[in-house]
């Protein structure tokens, strides 16, 4: 139940009516007994300001910020976390007494994904497809893990460039074409391949990135952080090749756990959180077909 001592929490985006946080959130809320509530606020890039003038205002005790967000909130906020600085990006605020901080726990979900299926990254080369944001961090994430050497695939290097200028880099990273030559060096390299770009995404599901399979290490680990739908084209073929693999939904369950401990003070009952998104991506995806 709602009363005027519930702590309030949410996820600033725009458009948010599709945000499957809510239902992932206030599951690991109720598992815990905790009196508190996590909802959805839309907001337009012309009223982030104010909206986030508001929220401290109104006591919120923190909240998620996703697209188109993740980097015009920076300068409004009091404090930036290491990692999110690094990548230039924010996905969680904490209200600390009116002193906000923002913080990026996709970087913490993403690392999850490996961990749970026992994958270690320490001295090896790993290969990402795609240098949006979301590459900066899983970029992030797998220098944390420990690679040797991260090669970032893309159809236009110089494009993607910004992503090894902007960023302090503690390991080797090149930038190379999907299809050259210096790509298929990485591939037979490779200990991870991880699809950061938004091919196979729904409602567009025929999408893939371009991976020559034939000369990946046939021991090589292959995550795609889209979770919808559970297992991408780019999953289908990796698995058909005989490799592991991993989708995006341990990230995203653990990035929301990460904020949620952060806010609460609590340890979310994952199980809740995972169960509760997978319903609602059941649920997303019946009315998508």
């Amino acid at each position: 139940m709602i009363t005027g001592t519930s702590k309030n929490l949410g996820v600033i985006g725009y458009p948010i009516i599709h945000s499957l946080s809510p239902a992932m959130q206030n599951s690991a809320i109720d598992a815990a007994g905790l009196d508190a509530v996590y909802i959805a606020m839309e907001v337009s890039p012309e009223e982030l300001t104010a909206a986030v003038k508001g929220l401290r205002a109104t006591g919120f005790i923190g909240w998620n910020v996703t697209i188109p967000h993740k980097t015009a909130i920076i300068p409004l906020l009091d404090e930036v976390d290491e990692n999110a600085r690094a990548i230039g990006a924010v996905n969680t605020v904490v209200n600390k007494g009116g002193k906000l901080i923002g913080y990026n726990t996709d970087i913490i979900g993403f690392c999850d994904g490996l961990h749970e299926k026992g994958v270690s990254l320490q001295g090896k080369p790993a290969v990402v497809l795609g240098a949006g944001g979301a590459a900066r961090a899983v970029l992030q994430g797998l220098m944390l893990e420990g690679a040797a050497s991260i090669t970032i695939g893309v159809r236009n290097p110089q494009k993607a460039a910004s992503i090894t200028k902007d960023m302090p880099l503690k390991v080797p990273v090149q930038i190379v074409e999907w299809d050259s030559e210096s790509m298929k060096t990485a591939l037979n390299e490779a200990a991870l391949l991880v699809n950061t770009t938004p091919l196979g995404m729904a409602p567009k599901t025929d999408g893939i990135p371009p991976v020559d399979w034939d000369v990946l290490s046939p021991s090589a680990f292959v995550y795609d952080i889209i979770y919808t739908p559970a297992e991408t084209r780019f999953l289908k073929e990796a698995k058909s090749h005989g490799h592991d693999t991993q989708n995006g939904v341990p990230m995203l369950v653990g990035q929301g756990a990460a904020a949620l401990s952060m806010w609460l003070d609590t340890n979310p009952d994952r199980t809740a959180m995972r169960n509760a998104l997978e319903a609602a991506l059941l649920a997303k995806e019946k009315t998508q077909a």
